[in-house]
């Protein structure tokens, strides 16, 4: 029976225009603009891999579908658990970048598409996830898809900049657009829009938790005491809620 969950209609093809273009222009460079290059970015991108494959239950036998792929980044580390990963990214330009980078691994499909209008039938992925892509799209429209094309008990993982950090805020609604990377349409949100979001599409144990206190530009040789007190942070009450991401996990029905 096919699910049709009621969203929002896919964002407009001037939309769509604006982010091609703008990863066109930041593709040579990417990972340095998007803050996984340095140290502290390599140790976010790892441990926001493991969170994938733990709260997706990545494992050979599984199928997941990463939307927004970019560069490959955490489709290359989210492969290493053997389950066959599908990414899937409307640039071309990231595309390329992403299919050297994964060339070699057998458990990867890369494809371009638009993450409002999946190219896949229903039920067809034990799991969806993505990091930073869904504060780019129509939250309503892209999480519908995702979803659609979950089977029964299948989960999503996303992680996404927190609106209620103060430099994510700063970034997003008063900060040049343009030196800090910024697509002109992208914006990020709290967990609790996206929690009515994903509620009302139908989702299941929806769980939104604050986190990452362990800021991109901190020196190698502080890396391990920082990310150690970030993550003591993250569970003190109230504190927790400025943390500069958010861990968004649910399960579709």
């Amino acid at each position: 029976m096919k699910a049709s969950p009621t969203h929002a209609p896919a964002a407009s093809a001037d939309r769509l225009a604006r982010e091609m273009e703008h990863d066109r222009r930041i593709a040579s460079r990417a990972e340095e603009i998007w803050n996984w290059d340095s140290p502290a970015g390599r140790r976010r991108a790892d441990r926001r891999a493991a969170f994938f494959v733990e709260h997706a239950d990545l494992r050979p036998g599984r199928r997941a579908l990463e939307i927004g792929c970019g560069t490959g980044l955490f489709v290359e580390r989210t492969a290493r658990s053997g389950a066959t990963i599908h990414g899937i990214d409307l640039s071309t330009d990231l595309l390329a970048k992403a299919r050297v980078r994964l060339r070699d691994l057998e458990n990867v499909r890369l494809e371009r598409g638009d993450v409002h209008r999946l190219p896949h039938p229903d039920g067809s992925f034990d799991a969806v996830y993505g990091s930073s892509i869904l504060h780019h799209v129509d939250l309503d429209a892209a999480l519908g898809e995702a979803h659609r094309v979950l089977r029964p008990g299948g989960r999503i993982v996303f992680t996404e900049p927190n609106i209620l950090n103060p430099q994510v805020a700063w970034m997003f609604l008063l900060g040049p657009r343009e030196y800090f990377g910024l697509s002109p349409d992208e914006m990020a949100f709290s967990r609790f829009r996206a929690g009515g979001v994903l509620r009302g599409l139908g989702f299941a144990d929806v769980r939104i938790l604050p986190f990452d206190f362990l800021h991109p530009g901190v020196p190698a040789s502080w890396i391990g005491p920082v990310a150690r007190f970030g993550e003591v942070v993250e569970s003190v009450p109230g504190v927790k809620e400025i943390a500069g991401s958010l861990l968004i996990r649910a399960r579709r029905r």
